[in-house]
C-alpha cells in the first residue's frame, strides 16, 4: 500500500473548465452503452464516420464460390486494407490469424442453401460464441417480403435483445428475392422495419433513383451492399454515389475478391469511402496499383 503521508495534495481541478461529454459520431447511436459504441467505433472509422467492410461470408449458403475457393490465398492479402471482415465462425477459426486487428462482423443466421428457400433461416450461432470470438457485430439476414419474412424478423429481434444484453451490435442484412422490385420504396420499407425493431446498422443495396430517401428515412447507419460483380469502374462509381447519398460506407465482396486485382481494388474503394476520392481518380489509382 502507498504511504498516505507521502501523497501530494491534488491541485489541478480545473474548476473553470466544464467537463465535455462528446456525442457519438454515428447516426442514431448516441444512447447506446459504452461497449456497443466501442465496437461500432472499430467497425466505422471515427475520422470519416465510414467503413470498408469486406464480405466473405458467401460460403454459408453458396459453398466455395469464385474467389473464395482458398480464403488463405485469396482473401488474407486483402485484410490489411479493410476496416472490417464479415465472415462465418468456421472461416474465422480455421483460417484468419488471431493476430488480426481488423474488427469482425460475424454471420449468425443460416440454415438453408441455394438449393432451398433461402428465407427459411434461423439463428445459427449462440451469443456466447460471438462473445468468445470477440466480434464487433452480428449479422442477421432479413427477408422483407420473403416467404419466411416474419421468422427472419424475429431472428433479428432476438439477436438485438441478446446483443444489447452483452454489448454486441446487430447488423440487419436486407435480402431481396428474385421477384421483388429493387426500388426506393422497397428499401425504405425494409431498412425502416429493421431500424424500428432495433438493428444498430443496416446493409442494403444501392439503387440509382431515390437512394438518398432510403438513407435519410433510416435512423441508423446504412452500409451499401456490393451485390453482383460489375466492372471495377462501375463499382467505384456505385460506392461513390452511395456514400455521397448518405451511406456510411460499403460492404463489398464479389466486386473486390472477383476483381482482376483484388488488392488494388480494395485500396481504390478505400480511397473513395474514406478520402472522398472521385471515381475517376480512384479508377486511375486502381490501374496504377494493378500495373505495379
Amino acid at each position: 500500500m502507498p504511504d498516505a503521508d507521502g501523497l501530494k495534495e491534488a491541485k489541478k481541478y480545473f474548476s473553470d473548465i466544464p467537463q465535455k461529454t462528446e456525442g457519438f459520431f454515428l447516426k442514431g447511436s448516441n444512447s447506446l452503452d459504452w461497449g456497443m459504441k466501442n465496437r461500432l467505433a472499430r467497425i466505422f472509422n471515427p475520422k470519416s464516420g465510414r467503413t470498408v467492410m469486406l464480405a466473405i461470408d458467401h460460403g454459408y449458403f453458396q459453398g466455395p464460390t469464385t474467389g473464395l475457393e482458398r480464403i488463405d490465398l485469396n482473401i488474407l492479402p486483402l485484410v490489411p486494407h479493410a476496416d472490417t471482415l464479415m465472415l462465418t465462425r468456421g472461416i474465422l477459426r480455421s483460417i484468419v490469424p488471431p493476430s488480426t486487428t481488423q474488427s469482425i462482423v460475424l454471420r449468425v443466421s443460416g440454415g438453408t442453401s441455394i438449393l432451398k428457400e433461402l428465407s427459411n433461416e434461423e439463428i445459427a450461432v449462440d451469443i456466447e460464441d460471438s462473445m468468445r470470438l470477440n466480434v464487433c457485430a452480428m449479422a442477421v439476414q432479413v427477408f422483407i417480403g420473403g416467404e419466411y419474412e416474419k421468422e427472419s424478423i424475429i431472428n433479428m429481434t432476438r439477436m438485438v435483445d441478446q446483443g444489447t444484453r452483452y454489448g454486441i451490435p446487430t447488423l440487419a442484412v436486407t435480402a431481396v428475392g428474385k421477384d421483388m422490385a429493387r426500388d426506393a420504396r422497397y428499401f425504405r420499407l425494409a431498412t425502416r422495419i429493421c431500424a424500428e425493431l432495433g438493428a444498430n446498422y443496416i446493409k442494403t443495396y444501392y439503387i440509382e433513383g431515390g437512394f438518398e430517401t432510403v438513407t435519410s428515412s433510416c435512423p441508423v447507419p446504412i452500409v451499401m451492399a456490393g451485390g453482383k460483380k460489375i466492372s471495377e469502374k462501375d463499382a467505384l462509381h456505385m460506392a461513390y454515389n452511395a456514400v455521397n447519398q448518405g451511406a456510411a460506407g460499403v460492404d463489398m465482396g464479389r466486386n473486390i475478391f472477383q476483381s482482376e486485382d483484388p488488392v488494388a481494388m480494395i485500396q481504390a474503394v478505400k480511397a473513395v469511402v474514406h478520402d472522398n476520392e472521385n471515381p475517376e481518380m480512384a479508377y486511375d489509382l486502381y490501374n496504377s496499383l494493378k500495373n505495379q
